[in-house]
């Protein structure tokens, strides 16, 4: 699978934009680097949406001790994550 980093990115800023819409909340001013659950635009419920919809978009399982800030806290963050993930 050849995967390219802007286009994923784009793809996650996308959803985080629609999931924040579906909250009357605005993300279009959300960067790459910030840390989602910090910038106020998704609650927990949206923030799990988003990584089922990781999950599936992108064809792989993330193990439980996986699912950190780390790894999943940033648009940046998601990208890496994948990236190295499909690599392995």
């Amino acid at each position: 699978m050849n995967l390219n980093p802007d286009e994923i990115k784009a793809a996650i800023r996308a959803k985080v934009i629609e999931l924040a819409k579906a909250l009357d909340m605005d993300a279009s001013g959300v960067t790459d680097d910030d840390i989602l659950p910090a910038t106020g635009v998704l609650d927990s419920g949206a923030i799990l949406e988003l990584v089922v919809w990781f999950e599936a978009s992108y064809d792989f399982r993330i193990k439980q001790e996986d699912m950190n800030i780390d790894n999943l806290g940033s648009i940046n963050a998601m990208t890496d994550f994948l990236l190295s993930s499909k690599q392995a």
